[in-house]
């Protein structure tokens, strides 16, 4: 990187999700977007305009090969996440990847792999870790209010059949596998919440098909899909993914039960977060607003975040996570998602794939940091 100079990032994906990273960079003041990269070529010099690049490109591997670059932003569908975080990572580039990490243990463990070599930070953008609730939680968590935390819940529910047609990628990879095909944004708070625990074995089962897409063929994902995780101390997290049911829009729902409090997330707009905490509540006889708890308990990012923060996108989330990863890059703090952090909240959900194939069998999951 050249000194005293903002970081040269490209974007590929930068017709579509990637450029929902814009306002982030420009509220960070840190990023220069240099490049921008997507094969949709009709597109291309539209995202380059409103990105503000001053190079595109429609072949990735031309970007990464003529670009001046310091870093990347993978916003492109799922099954590439992997080969252009790996491609960037072998050039000594910076890496920020949308979720999840990968779409096989194979190939997790060749990224893996690939991070343990490079020098380069890699992140993973799971943004829902960063949204003020989930935030205000876990800092809860951290000073022990909850006590020991032993079971929690996970929902993601976003209808996707129409979404389907027009990005067709997700047809195959987020509704054309069964299992849980979708896992950060339910479990990638949760984790946090069981600090330095991570899900040893999982079983997973559906509730059946009953949606043809417009061909009429079946979803191979069945359509609710849950997911039991046992966890390093013994508790057990659910994670519900459902992407096809008819129903009124949820997205996502959160649930966290300790030895001295309880909660439960907003179902509806306009509804509050329920908590109960044992030492500020007394005995549980009632449900209390999470807001409440704002004042001497909320961390400092999200007390007075900056204007531009929580225009960048799901709740500051967008904001928050590309801070940590400048910060990571630029003053060497330790990455908060960084590539086991990433498998932690990957890896279940792929061997989830596995054991809705057996009946729900219960099967353990790989810890990266053993490979």
């Amino acid at each position: 990187m050249r000194a005293s100079d903002k970081l040269n990032v490209g974007i590929v994906g930068a017709a579509g999700r990637g450029a929902g990273f814009r306002l982030a960079f420009e509220a960070s003041g840190r990023v220069r977007i240099h490049a921008v990269c997507d094969v949709n070529r009709d597109k291309l010099e539209d995202a380059r305009a409103r990105l503000g690049a001053t190079e595109k490109y429609a072949d990735y591997d031309e970007m990464l090969e003529r670009s001046e670059l310091d870093a990347v932003v993978i916003g492109t569908p799922m099954p590439l996440h992997v080969p252009q975080s790996v491609a960037a990572l072998r050039r000594g580039l910076h890496v920020l990847s949308e979720v999840p990490a990968g779409v096989s243990i194979e190939e997790c463990r060749e990224l893996v792999r690939e991070c343990k070599r490079s020098k380069a930070v890699y992140m993973m953008a799971e943004n829902y870790t960063y949204m003020r609730p989930n935030v205000l939680v876990r800092e809860l968590v951290r000073r022990g209010l909850f006590g020991e935390v032993y079971y929690a819940e996970g929902e993601y529910i976003h209808e996707l059949k129409e979404l389907n047609e027009i990005t067709r990628w997700r047809r195959k990879w987020q509704t054309g596998i069964n299992g849980i095909t979708y896992p950060t944004h339910s479990i990638g708070p949760i984790l946090q919440w069981f600090d330095g625990q991570r899900a040893v074995r999982v079983a997973c089962a559906g509730s059946g098909h009953h949606y043809r897409d417009p061909r009429g063929d079946r979803y191979e994902n069945e359509d609710s899909v849950v997911m039991l995780c046992k966890m390093t101390r013994g508790g057990l997290v659910k994670v519900r993914v459902d992407m096809l049911s008819d129903r009124p829009h949820a997205m996502t729902n959160y649930q966290l039960q300790g030895t001295l409090g309880s909660y439960e997330s907003a179902r509806r707009a306009g509804e509050k977060n329920n908590i109960w905490l044992r030492q500020l509540h007394g005995p549980p006889t009632e449900w209390h607003d999470l807001e409440e708890l704002v004042e001497g308990h909320m961390p400092e990012m999200w007390r007075r975040p900056p204007e531009g923060a929580l225009k960048a996108g799901h709740g500051g989330g967008d904001y928050f996570e590309v801070m940590d990863w400048l910060n990571s890059i630029l003053d060497g703090t330790p990455c908060p998602i960084g590539i086991h952090e990433a498998m932690d909240m990957t890896l279940p959900g792929l061997v989830s794939q596995q054991s809705v194939l057996q009946d729900g069998a219960w099967l353990e999951v790989p810890d990266s940091r053993q490979w």
